[in-house]
Order: structure tokens, then sequence, then C-alpha cells
């Protein structure tokens, strides 16, 4: 049993939101695999929750005449690894919800709930970021969209208000069609762990040079992070070992790596160069470019 003060289930993304402005100390209950851990421990941050883990509007996952992708909040990770939408336009999101946890909390976690709970280790969050996500939060006056990269805030704080609801990721279609995009996690255990270093890359081609290049790398700083100098030096740079080198020597310029009790620092830093570089290479290949 646990110790709540309030409980409340919500069957609608609307009475969710009303039940959590009638108590500015509720929060929203998805999975549950990050919440009622910490409610087991006694936090005292989350002793009122409103249940929406069966609200149905927020699990689904559509394409829209435009092509643009709408992943729901409540989406699993288990539904993303095998979701045709996903898997056939954003395959990218499906390598980074395989890498989370184990079965039982991928069938149980939810994608809105992981980036809400503001863990610079957040597997999707690398994925997401080289896709453009937006973030839409509905709340009691209205609703609003954000890039995922505005949303982190700082460790374990996001731009959620209060009485607001995560409902949905917006993908377009111009952030992924001709786009090669792919994920590498790296942890000192090969299931079950928090990431040391996660590291997403997307790459789009002009010939025998890069269009645009995106990288984004999670516990590499106080949140998920753009390498967005290492982005720009990197346009138009040609398909060489040179390119491998540029990537390599800039991407620490964007990224604050810290010690902790995972790991050093400098240990960080030797991961992040060498993910870079390895993650370049997965996605060119698919392109026919070999480095």
């Amino acid at each position: 049993m646990f110790d709540l003060d309030s409980y409340h289930k919500a069957n609608t993304v609307d009475e969710a939101i009303q039940l959590l402005a009638q108590n500015p100390k509720a929060i929203p209950l998805a999975g549950g695999t990050d919440v009622l851990v910490r409610l087991r421990q006694g936090h005292p941050d989350y002793r009122h929750v409103v249940d929406i883990h069966d609200v149905a509007e927020l699990r689904d996952i559509t394409m829209a005449t435009d092509g643009t992708i709408r992943v729901g909040a409540g989406s699993t990770f288990a539904r993303l690894m095998t979701e045709k939408i996903v898997t056939d336009n954003i395959p990218v999101l499906a390598e980074g919800a395989a890498t989370v946890g184990g079965p039982q909390v991928r069938n149980m976690a939810t994608i809105g709930g992981n980036l809400c709970n503001g863990a610079p280790s957040a597997d999707c969050a690398g994925p997401l970021l080289v896709l453009n996500a937006l973030v839409v939060l509905k709340g009691p006056q209205a609703e609003r969209c954000i890039p995922l990269h505005e949303f982190y805030q700082g460790p374990g704080q996001v731009d959620r208000k209060p009485a607001e609801i995560m409902t949905s990721l917006l993908i377009a279609p111009d952030d992924y069609r001709c786009w090669s995009a792919g994920y590498y996690k790296y942890a000192m255990r090969d299931a079950m762990d928090i990431a040391t270093i996660g590291c997403a890359a997307a790459c789009i081609l002009e010939g025998n040079r890069v269009g645009q290049l995106r990288l984004a790398f999670t516990v590499a700083g106080p949140t998920p992070l753009r390498c967005w100098k290492t982005e720009e030096k990197a346009r138009g740079a040609t398909l060489d070992q040179a390119l491998l080198q540029l990537v390599r020597s800039s991407v620490l310029e964007d990224l604050r790596p810290r010690d902790s009790w995972r790991s050093p620092k400098d240990f960080r830093e030797q991961i992040i160069r060498t993910l870079a570089e390895r993650v370049l290479k997965k996605v060119l290949s698919p392109c026919g470019v070999t480095l």
C-alpha cells in the first residue's frame, strides 16, 4: 500500500486538468515507474496523485495527411518499439525505446512520463531532439506547443505548469523524410541500466556533402542537449575522415559533462567523442557512405 493523501482517477484529459487545477500539489500518474518508486520512498511531493493511466486519448499514435506524426504522451515504450508508424518512419525513436529498462518497465512506462520526469538520462530524449520534436501541453486556459529542447530547464525541471498535461509529441515530415538517424546508448551493463552517455544523430546529404547534421546527447550535461555549434560547423562538410575529426574535436564545446558517482568527467568526455563518431558512421551507412 502507498501512503497517499489524495488519489483521483481521470478518464479524459479535460478531467485530469480539472483535478490538477483543484489541487496544485497533485501530480499526474501515467505508467508509475518513476512516481511509485518515489512514493514508496516517502517523498513528500508525491502524496497527491491524479491517475491518467487509462486516458485513451493519450495513447494515440497517428499520422496526419500532411505527414505530421503525433505520438500520444501515454504511449508505452513497448508500443513505440512495434508501432508501424514509428518503425516505418521514425525508427530512431523505436531504437531509443528499446533501451529503456527491461520488458516490465517498457510495458508500463510512458514516453510522456519519462520526459516530464526531467532526467538528463531519458533514453528517448536524444532521438526526439534530432527529430526536432515539439511538446504539446494542455492546461485550464489553453494548449501550447514548444520545442523539446526548450521544455528541459534543468535537472528534474521541465516547463510543465502545475495543472498542465503533456498530451503528445509532434514530428513534422520535413524532420524525418529523407533523413537517416540513429541512436546509441553506452551503459555499464547491457540491460536495465541508466545510460552513462546516450547519443543520437540525424543527417541529410547533398551529394557528397553534409546538408544538415543534428547531434544530441543525454547525460552529457544537466539536461539532454543538442550540439548546435558542431551541427553548424558540419554543414556543407565533405563526407570524408575530416568530417569525423571535426565532429570529434568540436562536440565538447556544446556539452557540459560532469563528475558523478556513475563516472568521472574525463571518462564521459572520451565516451562522448567516441559515440559522436560511431553514431555518425551509423547514420551515414544507409546512405551508402562508409568512413
